[in-house]
């Protein structure tokens, strides 16, 4: 258990049956009556955000979440396979718990998986990856303005726009915060 009033962003609780980060805390003393602790929650299982407000003082589970070094080994049908780091223990994973890294996720990519007890809450990529280039249109001659950019198909399907003299076949660098181009890898 923890109280309201020693909140921090990063630590993790669990409200109503269901787990959540704290994103933004903010303690309030109104003019009148109790002080209370305003905080912005981001659910570990649907990554909706909530704003919920607890009274200062209040108790609150905290919630042990436990994070594994995790290999992606493949996917197949809509399962994508994990290994264990140290244990080579190997995890499924339903598409619908990784949509979104689904797009950056190629054969033995390092990952965090976080769980919570048994339960698999998701995964944590690294800040970039590096990925080859598929398809991509060959620079126009004469198009040399400093910011033009042309769609580049990686090899997992997600298309991102590169500068104009990055090729086919070379590999690039892009962050999985915002799927966008970093730099050549």
């Amino acid at each position: 258990m923890t109280n309201s009033n020693d909140f921090k962003v990063g630590v993790t609780i669990e409200v109503d049956g269901n787990i959540f980060t704290i994103l933004e805390f903010q303690h309030v003393k109104p003019g009148k009556g109790a002080a209370i602790v305003k905080t912005k929650l981001k659910n570990l299982r649907t990554g909706s955000i909530i704003e919920k407000t607890f009274n200062a003082g209040e108790k609150v589970a905290l919630a042990r979440i436990e994070k594994k070094n995790m290999q992606f080994l493949y996917e197949m049908n809509g399962t994508y396979y994990f290994m264990n780091m140290t244990t080579y223990e190997q995890i499924e994973l339903d598409k619908s718990l990784v949509e979104y890294e689904s797009k950056f996720l190629k054969e033995n990519l390092e990952v965090i998986m976080m769980f919570y007890g048994d339960e698999v809450l998701g995964i944590i990529l690294p800040d970039k990856v590096t990925m080859k280039i598929v398809r991509t249109e060959s620079a126009v001659k004469g198009n040399t303005t400093s910011s033009a950019m042309k769609d580049a198909e990686l090899e997992t399907g997600l298309v991102v726009k590169v500068p104009l003299f990055i090729n086919q076949d070379e590999d690039i660098l892009v962050s999985t915060k915002d799927g966008k181009y970093v730099s050549r890898a």
